[in-house]
């Protein structure tokens, strides 16, 4: 669990009591450590994030990083106003990118979007965005810990504008893979290049599930989730190998994800 001054300190009791601590990330922890290719979470908001972006492979590799970060977020509750930052709303360049950021503008570049329950976004490396507030979102990622912070609105943490602004797409487009998640079916929400992401309903298609291979992980989205016969809660992650373990009951669902 982790602490942050954007997060919630009334995270629902579905994900454990965290006896008012203001919560921002629930990370689930690879045993292999940074060299495990992917990291799941869920982030509970209640102020926006930072506006940031992230590297890809070639710029990881360059500062010393194992990789770059793709990431992608399935909204699992939001407030009537809330909003997700997707990218750029106009097209710019680096120059007009930097003054925007000293000066708090580039908070009207953002293409904000007015976001929902059950909305799906893929970011890939170098698209400006930030969460927005009143959300709960699980995120799937390369498994890196590296953020170029553009923006802060203020608070006092350090900015990063040369390297952010170094792999940053500055025109505007959205990813053809953002849509609205149907919660009572089963869809391939990711496939690729860097991972595959599942959205699994109960009781599970053997066809849905025929294509997972390698290491598996299995993230429950509601209750009536189990792996190997045992329970598992909204909240928790299991790493497994064979699809074939995991069983949903009718209305429940879940994530299926695995690096590529």
């Amino acid at each position: 669990m982790v602490e942050k001054p954007w997060g919630r300190d009334d995270v629902p009791r579905d994900f454990g009591d965290f006896e008012g601590r203001r919560i921002g990330e629930i990370w689930f922890a690879h045993p292999d450590g940074e060299a495990a290719p992917l990291m799941v979470k869920f982030l509970f908001t209640s102020e926006r994030l930072s506006i940031q972006v992230h590297p890809d492979d070639d710029a990881a590799t360059a500062a010393g990083l194992v990789r770059g970060k793709d990431e992608c977020w399935l909204v699992l509750a939001a407030d009537a106003d809330a909003e997700l930052g997707a990218g750029l709303a106009v097209d710019t360049d680096r120059t007009a990118l930097r003054a925007a950021a000293l000066d708090g503008s580039i908070v009207d570049l953002i293409d904000w979007r007015a976001t929902q329950t059950n909305d799906f976004v893929y970011n890939p490396a170098g698209t400006i965005h930030a969460i927005g507030a009143g959300l709960t979102i699980v995120e799937v990622q390369q498994n890196i810990d590296r953020t170029y912070r553009l923006y802060d609105y203020g608070r006092p943490r350090e900015l990063h504008l040369d390297a952010g602004l170094s792999v940053a797409r500055v025109s505007a487009a959205a990813d053809a893979r953002d849509c609205h998640v149907d919660p009572t079916a089963n869809a391939k929400l990711v496939s690729g290049p860097y991972f595959q992401v599942l959205h699994l309903t109960g009781p599970i298609d053997p066809a849905a599930i025929e294509d997972a291979r390698g290491e598996l992980t299995f993230v429950p989205l509601s209750g009536g989730c189990r792996a190997a016969d045992e329970k598992v809660r909204l909240g928790e992650a299991v790493l497994l190998e064979d699809a074939s373990l995991i069983q949903i009951e009718p209305g429940g669902r879940a994530l299926l994800c695995w690096a590529t």
